[in-house]
């Protein structure tokens, strides 16, 4: 008994030791193969614009084949300045998300939520002591974005054609506890005639240098436009901004978290442009852009047109029609004419003319007369 009592203890030693062997092996295994795989996805996960770098090179014969001179018109133009200006359908309402000021700045924000589609966003930015030329360089800059924009990881330049002045690049940004979105943008600027008033529309878009990733969420629906110019009668300038995406984020919350996180995100965009004001900066990123071949706003899009052009919808392009149309309203020739016909009249009466054919051209001229004039209010008994 005390034999079979030892044996037994001793096969359950052996079986706690090899046990307690076996988890040891077991954990020395996977440190082991942790810290191979760490290293092993740290030389695959190279910075984002070494691997982009590489992509490029690779496939620079590729990208310079790949058009992109139609990818923002100046159709897109025209629906910004359509969404910037104040008139609104009347269909369409509005919420109003923000509105802030201080002694540098101010910034107000509403918001659309359209049937199937993603929420509108539209924001007035007002910035003192500032010129629309700089605060223009300063949102463009990605580089110096990127040194106070903790939501911006990366950005790069794919592709630029020379002619149209359409730049196309890649960006990287993160958001709490959210897996990083990735867009793939085209944009292009224009300026008008007159000085001091700029505009800039990106979107969306594909490009073979930038292939999608698993570690990324791509956006795949993005509209965003702007417009700088000049406050009058101050030093100061203004931005408006219209803005949709569809970022795979749940409406109420993205919502929530744009009107308490906005007001910040301005102020501390404040503090990089004073600091953007006061230094110099070195030519780092790409030396042709879309701010170094700006376009001219065409002569049809021009502010002063577009105001005096009334439209039934904010989606309603401008046509030719309309504008010959609206142009060919000159009350000065309907006066004329109406005068011209009267004296007819006049003339007519004045030499006693009591004949068959006075009376009817007489009645003519009336005729033509009310024809022209008839509208409400604007008859008057003689």
């Amino acid at each position: 008994m005390d034999f079979n009592l030892a044996e037994q203890e001793q096969q359950l030693g052996f079986r706690y030791g090899y046990g307690w062997f076996t988890l040891f092996s077991l954990f020395f295994i996977f440190v082991f193969h942790y810290s191979f795989s760490s290293r092993r996805r740290n030389s695959k996960e190279t910075p984002v614009q070494e691997s982009s770098r590489a992509v490029s090179e690779s496939d620079s014969s590729s990208a310079s084949q790949f058009g992109i001179s139609d990818l923002v018109s100046d159709a897109d133009l025209e629906f910004l300045i359509r969404n910037l200006g104040d008139r609104k359908n009347p269909d369409e309402k509005w919420e109003n998300v923000i509105h802030k000021t201080n002694d540098h700045l101010s910034y107000s924000a509403s918001c659309l939520k359209p049937k199937d589609a993603p929420i509108k966003y539209l924001s007035t930015t007002v910035f003192e002591n500032c010129s629309p030329e700089l605060l223009k360089d300063f949102y463009m800059d990605s580089d110096y974005r990127l040194q106070w924009d903790n939501t911006l990881l990366h950005h790069h330049q794919l592709q630029l054609h020379p002619s149209s002045g359409i730049e196309v690049g890649r960006t990287i940004k993160k958001f709490p506890f959210l897996t990083p979105r990735e867009y793939v943008l085209a944009w292009r600027l224009w300026q008008t005639s007159h000085p001091h008033t700029f505009y800039c529309f990106i979107k969306d878009c594909e490009h073979p240098l930038a292939p999608r990733q698993k570690k990324y969420v791509r956006v795949g629906s993005y509209r965003s436009g702007w417009r700088i110019r000049k406050v009058p009668g101050r030093n100061a300038c203004e931005i408006t901004m219209y803005h949709q995406e569809d970022a795979g984020l749940n409406v109420e919350m993205a919502k929530l978290a744009f009107a308490k996180g906005i007001w910040s995100y301005i102020c501390k965009m404040d503090n990089a442009l004073r600091k953007y004001i006061a230094t110099t900066r070195p030519q780092v990123g790409p030396a042709l852009t879309a701010v170094s071949l700006i376009q001219k706003v065409p002569l049809e899009l021009e502010p002063n047109v577009v105001v005096d052009i009334p439209t039934t919808s904010m989606d309603e392009p401008l046509t030719d029609k309309t504008k010959e149309k609206k142009l060919s309203r000159r009350p000065s020739k309907k006066v004329l004419a109406n005068g011209l016909l009267l004296l007819g009249g006049l003339i007519c009466l004045s030499r006693g003319h009591s004949s068959l054919g006075a009376k009817v051209a007489l009645g003519y001229f009336l005729t033509k007369l009310r024809k022209r004039d008839a509208s409400p209010g604007q008859s008057r008994e003689g």
